[in-house]
């Protein structure tokens, strides 16, 4: 309790001490958290930079939803005393809120520091950490001007960040961060993982370059050091964005990978601590696994993905795609398993300023589980939302979600959940 007043305490203070740099919030090559930011993937790169000291902004976000679904099963299998067993009873009510803490810091010309604190997620009440980086797009802080020609296109990011594999990420929910998604739940093979490493970027042209590397490790530890090892990541695309002068037809296409085979586990799909948004769907009694409703392929130490995105929006209408490839093995198997993800969604926004919107996803993934087993997990979502404001999100769902191919004695066999979820989001 100590350290809890303690901590908001800090925060308290924060806000209060820049309350005056409140009225100018946007900060250089900056992705807006609010409804502005929707359309944006990596942060944007300008040349022209507002440094006139130090600023810190400071932001957040909170959600909270409604779940209204059911699940079932036709696995059978029976607990330590042989006694049949069955899914978790559920039913409908308000699930816990959830909070972020952005701390965003104009460092000096061309440098900008940020900091994400989940306050409370689904998988752990208390304040932590979940990253921070350093992205430089200018190197004034050596010298006024210095290779100014090269880093007019060049972005360094250093830090235990948000890796940048794949663009499905920059759509996903991040905690209490849900206003980019226009579903209530992630993808069902959810890439995303928070890894101490290096990224470089180079744009020109709406084409995009980027190589990256990291330690491979979630939580950062100097023991085992014969298992350290370096994970691997890159990224080509072209999107026709232009900010100065947006056209009504954009276009962009991405390619990502993902490699490591000296880690001692891969964090890929397994990395979100904040938990999925489908509590308790699929779990057994007494057991509250905050993934659920995801699925982990758990490669071990040894894998590689391939992500393919394309995005087009013309008007209001848009289209987000997803085709992944991921390969892996663990260190008690002697050859790869592969999966398959693939997933389609279709967006229309209208009204004044696209605050209004209806869509739907289609998510499939299939490929070789490690209880040898091929299976496949199927997911459609319907979804409405409206933008009260920029900052401000209520959004309603239709999401069922279905098992095929688990063995006899697995709680997925022949399983489903589907039903309603209703999410209020709000992010500043």
């Amino acid at each position: 309790m100590k350290n809890s007043v303690k901590y908001f305490g800090i925060v308290l203070l924060v806000l209060f001490g820049f309350q005056v740099q409140a009225q100018q919030r946007d900060l250089d090559n900056f992705r807006p958290l609010d409804q502005r930011g929707i359309h944006m993937f990596e942060a944007p790169k300008d040349t022209i930079s507002t440094f006139d000291g130090v600023r810190v902004r400071v932001g957040g976000a909170s959600t909270i939803q409604f779940q209204s679904l059911s699940h079932q099963t036709t696995g059978q299998w029976t607990d330590a005393d042989g006694n049949p067993q069955g899914l978790a009873e559920i039913g409908s009510n308000f699930n816990l809120p959830t909070a972020n803490l952005d701390l965003d810091v104009q460092l000096f010309s061309g440098v900008r520091m940020h900091l994400r604190t989940y306050l409370s997620s689904r998988h752990h009440p208390e304040p932590y950490v979940k990253d921070g980086y350093i992205q430089i797009d200018a190197l004034d802080f050596i010298a006024p001007g210095f290779m100014q020609d090269v880093m007019n296109h060049v972005t360094v990011k250093i830090g235990h960040m948000e890796n940048n594999y794949g663009d499905a990420h920059f759509r996903r929910t991040d905690n209490a961060q849900a206003i980019y998604n226009p579903f209530v739940g992630n993808l069902i093979m959810d890439s995303f993982t928070t890894e101490v490493g290096a990224e470089i970027y180079y744009r020109h042209s709406g084409f995009l370059l980027m190589g990256g590397a990291t330690n491979g490790k979630l939580n950062q530890s100097v023991t085992n050091p014969s298992a350290a090892g370096v994970s691997w990541l890159g990224k080509v695309g072209y999107d026709n964005f232009d900010f100065a002068s947006p056209d009504d037809l954009r276009f962009r296409l991405t390619g990502s990978v993902y490699h490591t085979s000296q880690v001692p586990t891969t964090y890929l799909y397994s990395a979100d601590r904040a938990g999925s948004r489908y509590y308790e769907v699929m779990e057994l009694p007494g057991v509250h696994g905050f993934r659920s409703g995801r699925y982990n392929p758990n490669f071990g130490n040894e894998m590689t993905a391939f992500m393919i995105n394309p995005f087009v929006k013309f008007g209001g209408l848009e289209f987000f795609g997803t085709y992944e490839i991921a390969s892996g093995k663990r260190s008690n198997e002697t050859s790869d398993r592969s999966f398959t993800q693939m997933s389609g969604e279709l967006i229309y926004r209208f009204g004044m300023d696209e605050n209004f919107y209806v869509g739907g996803r289609y998510n499939t993934v299939n490929g070789d589980d490690p209880s040898g087993v091929e299976i496949d997990i199927n997911r459609v979502q319907v979804s409405a939302g409206w933008f009260m404001t920029k900052n401000i999100l209520t959004k309603i769902e239709y999401v069922n979600q279905q098992y095929d191919g688990f063995r006899p004695n697995s709680r997925f066999h022949g399983g489903q959940f589907d039903g309603i979820m209703v999410e209020a989001a709000i992010s500043f």
